[in-house]
C-alpha cells in the first residue's frame, strides 16, 4: 500500500525547499510528506514540473516494492503449501514392516499377500522391457517378489548371470547398496518351497534361486530369480527342485539378447546390465 501526503505553498521567495520523510519497514505502509515552496519566477515553473516526474517515480518505485513484497509472499505460502501436502502424502503411503526372518516369514507374506494383490511386475534394461506374470497359486513367492518391488530392492541389481540357450539370472550385484538393502529387509531368511506338481520350466518361465548346498527342502533364495529359455532337455535337474513362480508375457527376444552378451568365467556379464522394476497391476 502507498500513501502520499504533501503541503505545496505558494510564495514570493526565489527558493526552492523540499522535506521528504520515508517509511518502508516490512508490512507497513509507505508514506512520503513533502513541503514545497516555490516562487511565482518561470524558474518554479520547471521546478514544478521536475517535482511532479519525481513524484511519478516515486510512486512507480513504492508501487513496484509492493508488489515485489506480495509475491514473495504468494510464493512462500505456495511452496509452504506443497512441502506440507508432500509430507503428509509420505506419511500416509509409508509403511513401516519388520525384518523378515525365517520366524516370521509366512505369518508376513501371506498377509502382505492379501494386502498386495497385483500380479504383473515390469523389469527394465538398456536392452528393453520385460513384463512378467505372477502365479497366484504360489503366493508367498507373489508376495515376496511384489514386496521387493515396491520397496525397489531391484532398482540397481544386474541381471547378472547369463548362459545362452539356458538362464538368465538377475537380483544380484557387486554394488555395496544391495548388501544393504538385504540387511535392512531380511538378510537371512528363505522362502518355503511352492513346488507345483506338473509343472515344469519352460521358455519364457520365472523361478526363484536357490541353494544347492544343505537345502534337502529347496527353499528358496528370496532375492534372486532366472527366466529359463533353454530346451526342455536342460531341465532334467530344474523340474521339481525350484519353485516357478511366474512367466514372461511380453519380452522374451529381450531375454534373448540379455543371454547373448559376452561373460566371463562365471556367466557374469563383462558389462553390468543395470534393472529396475515397478509393479503394474
Amino acid at each position: 500500500m502507498f500513501c502520499l501526503r504533501a503541503a505545496c505553498f505558494s510564495s514570493c521567495k526565489r527558493s526552492m525547499g523540499a522535506i521528504l520523510n520515508w517509511n518502508d519497514s516490512p508490512g507497513s505502509s509507505i508514506f512520503v510528506t513533502f513541503t514545497i515552496r516555490f516562487s511565482n519566477s518561470r524558474k518554479s515553473i520547471v521546478m514544478k514540473k521536475l517535482f511532479v516526474c519525481f513524484l511519478g517515480i516515486v510512486l512507480f518505485l513504492g508501487s513496484c516494492e509492493d508488489k515485489k513484497k506480495q509475491s514473495e509472499i504468494k510464493n512462500e505460502i505456495e511452496n509452504e503449501t506443497k512441502v506440507e501436502a508432500k509430507t503428509e502424502t509420505e506419511k500416509n503411503t509409508e509403511t513401516e514392516y519388520p525384518e523378515i526372518t525365517n520366524d516370521n516369514v509366512v505369518s508376513f507374506l501371506t498377509e502382505y499377500g492379501k494386502e498386495n494383490p497385483e500380479t504383473k511386475v515390469l523389469v527394465t534394461t538398456r536392452f528393453g522391457d520385460i513384463e512378467i506374470e505372477l502365479y497366484k497359486d504360489t503366493p508367498l513367492h507373489r508376495a515376496n517378489f511384489i514386496y521387493l518391488v515396491k520397496h525397489h530392492y531391484f532398482d540397481e541389481t544386474f541381471f547378472h548371470r547369463v548362459v545362452p540357450n539356458f538362464i538368465i539370472q538377475a537380483g544380484n550385484s557387486d554394488l555395496r547398496s544391495t548388501q544393504e538393502k538385504r540387511a535392512k529387509l531380511g538378510k537371512e531368511y528363505l522362502l518355503p518351497a511352492e513346488i507345483i506338481p506338473g509343472r515344469i520350466h519352460e521358455y519364457g518361465t520365472v523361478s526363484g534361486a536357490k541353494e544347492y548346498r544343505e537345502n534337502p527342502d529347496n527353499r528358496t533364495a528370496p532375492y534372486e530369480f532366472f527366466i529359463f529359455l533353454g530346451p526342455k532337455s536342460s531341465t532334467t535337474h530344474l523340474n521339481g527342485k525350484y519353485t516357478i513362480f511366474g512367466r514372461v508375457i511380453k519380452g522374451m527376444d529381450v531375454v534373448e539378447e540379455i543371454s547373448k552378451v559376452e561373460a566371463d568365467d562365471g556367466d557374469w556379464p563383462l558389462q553390468n546390465i543395470y534393472i529396475t522394476a515397478k509393479v503394474l497391476d
